[in-house]
């Protein structure tokens, strides 16, 4: 059995949880509104404040799917009211980043600056401080989207090996390697 899908998910005061009849299930709260749709064969259920996944059998792709929209569940409750989070710093001399609304502006030591234009759930901040790396604050309630952003972010130009130049979360470990003179 699987122990992540049989743990129940507490629905906090000021969240609602409808489950249409086709297993659409829509949470909204104070931070914004998400939807999941949920297999046919997963049965969905909300009782006393606490919402519950439960399987049919225990075949194979069942057992799988039963976790995973457990998770997902609990994601879209826990992002309607408090949020995710994620911080991106840019390592590396003369990277610099600025945004106006909903564009990101990076500057990677490219010929050219990329522009991102980020979608209307997530929240943007970036920060430019004198001697320290600059920083790109990135906030949403829907926690697949900001990790979708922040690996599109992070693509643009990945953390290397030798200097540690490049776009990395913050807190991140990047396995340095010694050049061709440490031989």
């Amino acid at each position: 059995m699987s122990r992540i899908g049989k743990a129940p998910i507490t629905v906090p005061a000021g969240v609602t949880v409808t489950i249409g009849d086709d297993n659409l299930v829509t949470v909204k709260g104070p931070k914004g509104e998400l939807q999941q749709q949920v297999a046919d064969a997963m049965k969905v259920e909300l009782k006393d404040g606490e919402l519950t996944v439960e399987r049919p059998n225990d075949e194979k792709e069942n057992r799988a799917m039963h976790g995973l929209y457990r998770s997902l569940l609990n994601n879209m409750v826990v992002g309607v009211t408090e949020g995710f989070r994620k911080e991106l710093e840019l390592v590396g001399v003369g990277y610099r980043v600025s945004n106006s609304g909903q564009v990101l502006e990076l500057s990677l030591g490219f010929t050219h600056n990329i522009l991102l234009e980020l979608p209307p759930e997530i929240k943007v901040e970036t920060k430019m401080e004198r001697n320290k790396n600059p920083l790109i604050m990135l906030e949403s309630c829907d926690k697949q989207l900001l990790g979708q952003v922040c690996a599109k972010i992070r693509s643009f130009r990945k953390p290397e090996p030798y200097k540690g130049k490049g776009v990395r979360f913050v807190g991140e470990q990047v396995r340095r390697k010694s050049g061709k003179t440490a031989g």
